[in-house]
């Protein structure tokens, strides 16, 4: 009998090939049900379910709202929606952006905690910046296990490594092994009695669940109010301290890390700029065409007024074109939390 209901798995940035990898060593007769979000675009139409079920050996489909949950298939979390569970049935929702993705990873992650508890395992793997840290870590609460890809084992290590940084992560292997690893685990590792337990923070998990879908009552707000505002909708951010971990969530629901966080400022500085430069570029383009009009007509004291303030809108313009070029408004490069030291090696096919 299996000792583990579900896995979740959380992938971003080079997640597909993680994947991969990951489905082609888990054999055909798996006894949990195997729940995927990878960070998609709106409006885009995943092939991920075929090329899982093409690369591994279990049945893979889109999940679909209110359907009933199976052993031994896979289920992709669909572009544009976030994929919840609620114990033998799972959500499809389009919900609230988190991390500035939809799907994200920690609202599957979260809800696995809470459905599942100590029968849940989270996986995660390739990807930038910290989605999946705060899920895995409620998973870790509920007394499920956490299984990270190795960092080395990808160019996209900034997932990983925050993981590792902050959760008790029980094994840390590459992409390859991590289905051997959920095999042997799912059938061998015991699992923890009620009194073993730790604090799973119901209450807390619960509410983020309710925000997630929607159904905040507006009365009530997580942790305390911040002085920054919500990058999608503008919103009063609220902040909440988890350990070292710094998160934000709005009145509607879009969450973020301290790291997502600035990652979307950045984006939206960025935007700012560019829309900045061709307003001054379309101004003195006007200006121009003012002063070709004005000079047939002899105004030619109107006509230089016209070409002067064009100049000075094209140096403004290079100005804001210069910042944007050197970066400024972009988004940080990967970070690198400091190395943490794999947990424990793979074991040995049972």
């Amino acid at each position: 009998m299996a000792n583990f209901d579900i896995v979740v798995i959380g992938a971003s940035a080079g997640g597909v090939g993680s994947l991969q990898r990951v489905v082609e060593h888990i054999p055909h007769d798996f006894p949990a049900a195997i729940f995927v979000a990878l960070h998609l675009p709106d409006g885009i139409r995943s092939m991920l379910p075929q090329i899982l079920e093409r690369a591994g050996n279990l049945p893979t489909a889109h999940a679909r709202n209110g359907d009933q949950i199976r052993r031994g298939r896979i289920y992709v979390a669909p572009a544009g929606f976030h994929l919840t569970l609620r114990h033998d049935r799972m959500t499809v929702a389009r919900g609230a952006r988190e991390h500035g993705h939809r799907p994200a990873i920690d609202p599957l992650f979260r809800s696995a905690a809470l459905a599942y508890g100590q029968r849940a395992i989270g996986v995660i793997l390739s990807g930038s910046l910290d989605d999946g840290t705060v899920g895995l870590r409620e998973i870790k609460r509920a007394g499920g296990l956490a299984i990270v890809q190795d960092p080395s084992d990808t160019e996209w290590p900034s997932m990983p490594l925050s993981a590792l940084h902050h959760v008790d992560v029980d094994y840390t292997v590459p992409a390859a092994q991590i289905g051997s690893v959920l095999q042997h685990v799912v059938m061998t590792t015991p699992v923890r009695s009620a009194s073993d337990m730790p604090d799973r923070e119901q209450n807390r998990v619960s509410d983020e669940l309710r925000e997630l879908i929607m159904h905040e009552d507006e009365r009530h707000h997580p942790g305390e109010p911040s002085p920054y505002s919500c990058p999608e909708c503008g919103g009063v951010l609220w902040e909440l301290q988890d350990g070292e971990l710094i998160r934000f969530r709005c009145r509607v629901g879009h969450g973020y890390t301290s790291e997502t966080l600035t990652a979307e400022q950045a984006r939206n500085v960025e935007h700012a700029l560019w829309s900045a430069l061709r307003a001054l570029e379309e101004q003195a383009a006007v200006r121009r065409r003012m002063a070709e009009r004005a000079l047939p007509r002899g105004n030619e004291a109107s006509a230089e007024r016209y070409q002067v303030r064009a100049r000075e809108l094209d140096a403004h313009a290079q100005q804001v074109r210069n910042l944007v070029l050197t970066g400024v408004g972009a988004a940080d490069e990967e970070s690198t939390p400091e190395e943490t030291t794999p947990k424990e090696a793979a074991p040995e096919e049972p």
